[in-house]
């Protein structure tokens, strides 16, 4: 379906009265007062900047920052998991607790570093001082102060294997080994593969995965024949079928840069703000991506009259005086049409009741 053109098809004896409009060689002027200059309505041709949309399927995904999993740092049972799938967890909530041998083993080493440490720490002090009386050799005091810098050596040594176990895991150590897993991060529980009684001992195996849903990404896959449309920074428009009359609006903030061999796609994804948690990672996503096209000379179809396979227009040349002139455009749908030839930005031309002006 193109553009609506109006024809100019006014049979004999219907055309304006002469008393409305003067005819001087194809030049007509309509006198002010008269019925007719009231039902002409005249705009000026201005440039239209439109943008080419270009759809691409997508879907949303989790920001694999807010995607974390929970793990032990050492071996042990679990005696407590108070979270399941679904649950909403916020940052540093005990989501599961063991008893743990290495745990205590841990916090018994640096019992027992502090302990030695302070033991030769008064040594030396008495070393030091038997021999600034005169009472010990000074091989004595040397020997005190090597105990007390091994002491010291392994209480640092203790001391940080304790804080690394703590800061791997973001745990809560209690008492007798107990070790208390807390959430990283806010978000919602979206598995778990541990149960209580179980007996951990791999502590690279996740026994839960927490996914932050505040900020998740719209991922299109964009065919390689539309690769080179898309840039960094356009605009798109993003619909979830799964919830109709709801769309997001972002901008691509990073396209990858290589092609997906077998689906020839790339991959460009938008950050979108997900306070209410409504967009869920793996919902089907169409991603609108608005290109910005060069300005356009556009005019109303109602502007447009049919001349002998000619399409023109009324082109206001002086007050309440018109001409007719003929223009190229572009079919297309819609209520405007652009003109490819024929018309300049500012020119006025009547855009209502032009058939009325018809002299053939």
């Amino acid at each position: 379906m193109g553009c609506a053109i109006l024809a100019a098809a006014i049979a004999p004896g219907t055309a304006a009265p002469a008393a409305m409009v003067r005819n001087d060689h194809g030049q007509l002027t309509v006198a002010a007062d008269s019925p007719l200059a009231a039902r002409l309505s005249v705009t000026p041709v201005t440039l239209v900047s439109l943008s080419r949309t270009i759809p691409v399927p997508g879907e949303v995904r989790a920001e694999p920052s807010r995607s974390l999993s929970v793990m032990t740092p050492v071996a042990g049972s679990i005696v407590s998991l108070p979270v399941s799938p679904g649950d909403p967890v916020t940052r540093g909530q005990v989501v599961a607790e063991l008893v743990s041998g290495d745990m205590a083993q841990a916090a018994t080493d640096v019992a027992k570093a502090r302990a030695a440490l302070d033991y030769a720490h008064r040594a030396l002090v008495r070393a030091q001082g038997v021999a600034s009386a005169g009472g010990a050799a000074t091989r004595d005091v040397e020997s005190a102060r090597s105990t007390w810098l091994q002491a010291q050596a392994e209480d640092d040594r203790a001391t940080a294997r304790m804080a690394a176990l703590r800061a791997s895991a973001g745990y809560q150590a209690g008492q007798g080994g107990v070790i208390r897993l807390t959430a990283p991060i806010d978000g919602i529980v979206s598995a778990v593969n541990t149960a209580p009684g179980a007996f951990v001992t791999d502590p690279t195996a996740p026994l839960l995965a927490i996914t932050g849903t505040q900020e998740v990404w719209a991922v299109a896959a964009v065919p390689e024949n539309l690769a080179d449309a898309l840039h960094v920074g356009q605009q798109t428009e993003i619909d979830v079928p799964a919830l109709p009359g709801r769309t997001a609006h972002g901008a691509i903030s990073a396209i990858e840069p290589v092609l997906h061999a077998d689906t020839r796609t790339l991959q460009a994804r938008v950050v979108l703000a997900n306070g209410d948690g409504a967009l869920k990672p793996g919902m089907f996503a169409t991603l609108t991506v608005l290109t910005p096209q060069p300005p356009r000379i556009m005019v109303p179809q109602s502007a447009l009259l049919m001349n002998n396979d000619t399409v023109t227009v009324f082109v206001e040349v002086a007050p309440h005086t018109y001409r007719r002139r003929g223009i190229e455009i572009v079919y297309d749908d819609g209520d405007l049409c652009e003109v490819t030839s024929g018309l300049s930005a500012g020119e006025r031309v009547v855009t209502q009741g032009a058939v009325l002006l018809n002299d053939d």
